[in-house]
């Protein structure tokens, strides 16, 4: 049993080939009847308050800079503090005047407050009672840092999906879906004979998500978005897809009718399908919606005439799905794609709008690969939506 005096001796660590982190213990004991006097290195936190980094950079003003006379004066001032090395006066002064935070990143640390485990479930607990809620309501309510509501609920394995816009589907869509769905997988084989079609839209506000709209700037632009214009225009355009060819496009200026949409089936769609092989010609199916000039009396008599029993739409043997726009891809691939192309940037004249058009679709046909993959992935829909019983599935792809 002997008696132990210890003490930390001030140290010229960096002298020695230590770490600024490391200083002196000096242990006197009593061992077989002698004083025994050993000294050894022991390791300290890196980093210390906020209240002796200001007294460090005080005590360094205070001695004109002078690294060694700070820590005397250091040590002079606070005998029962551990004295920081002239390295640590230096480089600490050096962060704040370069880089205006303190040299190490751990000092953060110290004002991070406990996180109990009450605090934990009630975060987890709020998420559940409302999965919609944000990680900003959370703190406000508890009173805790955004950024430990994310920490805690990615801990829990949280995280947050957005939500997926659909079609609304009335009551009695789904049979009509599962029955069109049964018939294309039974006769997949058909897929690479239907010509999709469809029209849509472009006008000249094209498409505005400020969400993705950002620039890069040390101070703030107060960049805008033009919109609402005064002088407004919309061209109609048509397209099909049939298997990896992109047919058309064909622009409608005025409103298209039920005498206009004959017109064109007549006279201006077999200009469209002249790259069509001849064999797939034979052998193909037309497919477009139940909308209203698509459904006229003229219009069914020329589809059954041209198209016996090979048409798909209002009226057909071959009924199509009202409500629908998950199951053809000129609504889920090419008009999201071609007006990706056309709105790059902003619109000026109605010229300029047919002219862009035109040159974003010379693009996407060259791009067959792309367009074969949206054909068949017609399939996987058509699978998932007779797993859903016919309803929504496309927030489960």
């Amino acid at each position: 049993m002997g008696w132990v005096f210890a003490w930390l001796q001030a140290d010229s660590n960096a002298a020695a080939g230590y770490s600024s982190h490391c200083v002196r213990c000096t242990v006197v004991d009593w061992f077989n009847c002698e004083w025994r006097v050993t000294e050894r290195f022991v390791k300290m936190p890196r980093t210390f308050t906020h209240e002796e980094y200001a007294d460090m950079v005080y005590v360094y003003g205070y001695c004109n800079g002078n690294a060694n006379a700070a820590v005397d004066e250091y040590r002079r001032r606070y005998p029962l503090r551990r004295t920081p090395n002239r390295a640590v006066f230096t480089s600490v002064f050096c962060a704040l005047r370069e880089c205006g935070t303190l040299p190490s990143v751990h000092v953060s640390s110290e004002r991070r407050s406990i996180q109990t485990v009450e605090e934990q479930e009630e975060i987890v607990s709020m998420v559940q009672r409302s999965p919609t809620t944000s990680t900003r309501r959370i703190a406000l309510r508890l009173r805790v840092p955004q950024s430990r509501v994310w920490r805690t609920l990615h801990y829990d394995g949280l995280y947050p999906f957005h939500h997926q816009p659909v079609q609304h589907l009335h009551p009695g869509d789904d049979a009509h879906r599962l029955q069109f769905c049964h018939w294309l997988s039974h006769n997949r084989e058909l897929l690479p004979y239907i010509l999709f079609t469809d029209e849509a839209t472009f006008t000249r506000n094209g498409i505005t998500n400020t969400r993705n709209c950002h620039n890069w700037a040390q101070d703030n632009p107060h960049a805008t978005v033009q919109k609402n214009f005064q002088t407004r225009f919309s061209v109609n355009v048509w397209c099909g897809i049939i298997n990896d060819m992109l047919i058309g496009p064909a622009i409608v200026e005025d409103r298209m009718t039920g005498d206009s949409y004959l017109h064109f089936l007549q006279n201006d769609l077999p200009e469209h399908l002249e790259d069509v092989s001849l064999d797939t010609r034979r052998h193909m199916y037309l497919q477009h919606d139940g909308s209203p000039i698509h459904y006229t009396r003229k219009v069914t008599q020329h589809l059954n005439n041209t198209y016996p029993n090979r048409w798909i739409g209002r009226g057909s043997l071959i009924h199509w799905p009202p409500r629908s726009p998950d199951l053809t891809p000129l609504d889920f691939c090419l008009w999201g794609w071609l007006k990706g192309e056309v709105y790059r940037t902003k619109v000026d004249t109605c010229a300029d709008l047919v002219a862009r058009i035109n040159n974003a679709c010379v693009r996407i046909k060259d791009r067959r690969h792309e367009l074969r993959r949206a054909t068949r992935s017609t399939l996987q829909r058509v699978h998932k939506c007779i797993e859903v019983g016919g309803g929504i599935f496309e927030n489960l792809l």
